[in-house]
């Protein structure tokens, strides 16, 4: 059934349904048993079977969205010692807040309001400037923020808010055969996550967060990436055992060290609000040719648009299944640049052995690795892009350019 058809049947059935309906028969007796009634009863019963689809998928939305916020309660509930609310009502880094460029002047006023400085730097290889603030003792991050602002009129500030994975792993599951052989392979992409375990591939890691903990999710993306034929991989670790972790200036600082080891492409499977620290060292990094790839997250479509997926120039990267699907939960960004699997696929994970996998998270390395393979062949951005485009396999309308990497539905 077409979707003209089905958006008239919808709109028939509901006209039948109503008292404005009953008038397309004055004149006649309105008998429920007669001509008018059983052609309303007939309509409501073919189009009822279409439309359920529609009402299920609704609920599906409304019920992401309800999920994603009573999570995130949770969360700040339960690590109310490492995190609480900005004035976005955003989860942050509990009683820390960020300056951009700061000057001895703005400090000395941040001194003056009760704001101590906890760190001073600029991101490597990236040159962007920040301090990090410890708000006044008693004061909600929320409103520290906001009086920092005022007291500071015209400056960058912000609180460093958190990113969260966007996929999960899940049960064992058996190989799922796939075959990357017919695609270029090799090239080089950076990981930004938790810790990657058991992966040849890796060239090398670093921790951005206090702890050390091997993820999971990180170590399944490594796996899809080796399967899809990634020569190199790096690492970095913006969570290790902190709550606190995946905030936006352990991820700025990643992007930095990825710069600098030379990295050409790097993927993020984390989502989380807009941040101008992390905008600012996502153009930074832009600007001198990293190619960086986003998942679109996973609390469905009434989400707000996922960061840093909706950063202007990020490659974002939603999910399909394997009938090409993209999944009910595939969150938005403002933009969407590709499709790749997110779904009916699997990897080796360091002590669980092969798992399913589900979520945005994983369909982001698998658009990242053909993008590297194209740029280790063109060594420019722009044609490496141009390339993938090619590649691409049409999709539906929410798939972007195209999917990536349709075939590459096992991790090694």
């Amino acid at each position: 059934m077409n979707r003209r058809m089905l958006t008239c049947l919808a709109l028939t059935a509901a006209l039948l349904a109503t008292p404005a309906g009953a008038q397309l028969g004055a004149g006649l007796p309105i008998d429920p048993m007669g001509a008018v009634g059983r052609v309303g009863e007939a309509v409501r019963d073919i189009a009822a079977p279409a439309l359920e689809p529609l009402r299920d998928g609704l609920r599906d939305v409304r019920a992401l969205a309800q999920e994603r916020v009573q999570r995130l309660g949770r969360f700040v509930s339960d690590h109310r010692d490492r995190v609480e609310w900005d004035e976005r009502r955003q989860p942050a880094v509990r009683g820390e807040a960020l300056l951009l460029d700061p000057d001895p002047a703005a400090l000395e006023v941040a001194r003056r309001q009760g704001y101590a400085v906890i760190e001073q730097g600029t991101l490597e290889g990236l040159d962007v400037a920040y301090a990090r603030l410890g708000v006044p003792a008693g004061l909600p991050l929320a409103k520290a923020v906001e009086a920092l602002r005022k007291a500071l009129p015209g400056r960058e500030i912000t609180a460093d808010q958190l990113h969260f994975p966007s996929g999960k792993a899940g049960a064992k599951a058996g190989s799922t055969a796939s075959s990357t052989s017919a695609l270029p392979r090799g090239g080089t992409v950076g990981v930004i996550d938790g810790a990657i375990a058991g992966s040849s591939r890796l060239v090398a890691q670093r921790n951005f967060a206090s702890g050390a903990k091997a993820s999971d999710h990180a170590s399944a993306i490594a796996s899809l990436l080796a399967g899809a034929g990634t020569a190199k991989i790096y690492g970095a670790d913006v969570y290790g055992t902190d709550p606190a972790g995946g905030n936006a200036l352990a991820i700025a600082k990643a992007l930095g060290w990825m710069q600098g080891q030379g990295v050409p492409v790097v993927s993020i499977s984390l989502v989380g609000p807009s941040n101008p620290l992390l905008s600012r060292a996502v153009a930074a990094a832009r600007g001198r040719g990293m190619v960086i790839v986003a998942a679109v997250g996973n609390d469905g479509a009434a989400a707000p648009p996922a960061y840093p997926a909706s950063y202007p120039g990020v490659v974002a990267v939603t999910g399909i299944d394997g009938a090409g699907r993209v999944l009910i939960e595939a969150g938005r960004a403002t933009h969407v640049d590709y499709a790749a699997p997110g779904a009916d696929l699997s990897a080796l994970v360091p002590g669980r052995g092969r798992v399913a996998l589900r979520g945005t998270s994983y369909a982001a390395p698998l658009a990242a690795s053909r993008i590297a393979a194209r740029l280790a062949a063109s060594a420019n951005p722009a044609k490496a892009l141009a390339a993938a485009d090619a590649e691409a396999i049409a999709g539906s309308r929410h798939t972007g350019r195209g999917v990536l990497c349709n075939i590459c539905r096992s991790g090694l």
